[in-house]
């Protein structure tokens, strides 16, 4: 079945009942559809929303969708934004609008959720060996002609697998060798030899197409700029050296795909000595973070630190909890746990307290632990905070931050809600 088009498929997401299955609504707001509690235009701290909640801020958004679109644009890259971060089909579409070639997805699930949605061009970083998958996908190319799909390869094994799976498939399978960052990294052929015999597989099954090569640059052992670019310079020089010995003849551009989200400046620097090749060259960016950003983990390793004359992303994720309990002046408890805030790279960041309106510094408080559904805040004697307070916490890791929350509210600077972001985990 051909993909509906983006808009009718949102209208649908739009058109969708809000009701317990989404935390951190209003109440009252149960029966309303998406559409509809949205036109309300309520204020986050107002009417009727309750803690904990997360927002995501529609000024911060924009300003990162425009930020990357212009980094990719002034680099000569083509951006394939992974998709794993937030798993939001809205979010797809404003990527895409902002000017992405397509959408990166990581598992055939995530492929299924992208398709529902509309996503004509999807870029598969990982291995696909599954039959069930490679035969969906194999009918959802044949069905849509407009619909385009490129995914790994690490493996003479891998091939056979996939070959056997695609028999009697109408389209070949488009192909990138994936080059591994090096040993024992990650998923990835491991030597220049070995990508030439994974090559030569490719091309003796008529199920699969060689477009290009690929990797992740983010699983370099001891990654530094230095090692990095070496990295990527093995890449080029693989797709270089395939061109060179024709393995691309099937195919009208070369695929050269890397990029997360903490070197993609190196991938710019070395994507743009990619020497004139047979054919037109893809150089794909495949950065996904950036869409929220955060305050911890990519706000410390984001390559705009090392290049601020580009711009600089903004964190625009913000959990609102509530403090519920004070047993000491040194001690507090919020009603935000593990349940609701992404804590495998570091605990949230206090940021701000909110009383009777207003909102200031949320001196003198840090999340020392979190249970399934408590902060532990430590207290110093500058803090100002009693129960009731809502505490506004900044969050590290945006894809375990989206996968806790379904329905997500994009808030306005004074609180006005403004849309809401479905997610599908």
């Amino acid at each position: 079945m051909t993909a509906d088009s983006p808009s009718e498929a949102l209208a649908r997401l739009a058109e969708d009942r809000v009701d317990h299955r989404f935390k951190g609504l209003p109440p009252d707001a149960d029966g309303l559809t998406v559409a509809e509690l949205a036109a309300q235009r309520r204020n986050l701290f107002t009417d009727g929303f309750t803690t904990p909640v997360l927002a995501l801020s529609a000024e911060r958004l924009e300003h990162n969708l425009r930020l990357m679109e212009t980094y990719s644009e002034r680099h000569g890259l083509a951006f394939a934004p992974h998709g794993k971060t937030s798993m939001a089909p809205q979010l797809f579409q404003r990527q895409i609008e902002h000017g992405a070639w397509g959408i990166t997805l990581a598992v055939p699930h995530q492929v299924r959720v992208a398709r529902a949605f509309g996503t004509r061009r999807v870029f598969l970083a990982n291995e696909l060996v599954d039959p069930a998958a490679l035969r969906w996908i194999s009918a959802e190319l044949d069905s849509d002609p407009g619909f385009r799909l490129i995914c790994y390869v690490d493996s003479v094994r891998g091939v056979e697998l996939m070959d056997a799976a695609l028999r009697g498939a109408g389209r070949p399978l488009d192909v990138v060798v994936e080059l591994a960052a090096g040993d024992g990294a990650r998923t990835g052929v491991r030597t220049e030899a070995e990508c030439a015999a994974v090559a030569d597989a490719v091309a003796a099954v008529p199920t699969l197409r060689l477009v290009g090569v690929a990797g992740y640059e983010g699983e370099v052992p001891g990654a530094d700029p230095e090692r990095v670019r070496a990295w990527l310079r093995r890449l080029v020089s693989l797709a270089v050296a395939f061109d060179k010995d024709g393995r691309f003849d099937g195919t009208d551009e070369v695929v050269v795909s890397a990029g997360g989200s903490a070197w993609f400046d190196a991938v710019a620097d070395v994507f743009a000595e990619i020497p004139e090749l047979s054919l037109p060259v893809l150089k794909l960016l495949r950065s996904g973070a950036y869409v929220s950003h955060d305050d911890g983990h990519y706000r410390k390793i984001t390559p705009f630190n090392r290049v601020p004359e580009e711009g600089a992303l903004e964190p625009a994720f913000r959990l609102w909890t509530q403090v519920v309990s004070r047993p000491s002046p040194e001690q507090a408890f919020a009603n935000a746990g593990k349940r609701d805030a992404a804590y495998d790279l570091h605990l949230p960041f206090a940021q701000v307290v909110r009383r009777d309106g207003a909102e200031r510094p949320a001196d003198g408080i840090e999340v020392t632990g979190l249970s399934d559904q408590h902060a532990w805040l430590r207290t110093g004697p500058e803090a100002d905070l009693e129960v009731g307070d809502w505490l506004g916490l900044g969050l590290s890791h945006p894809c375990t931050s989206f996968d806790k929350w379904q329905l997500i509210p994009v808030v306005e600077a004074d609180g006005t809600v403004v849309d809401y972001i479905r997610t599908y985990f």
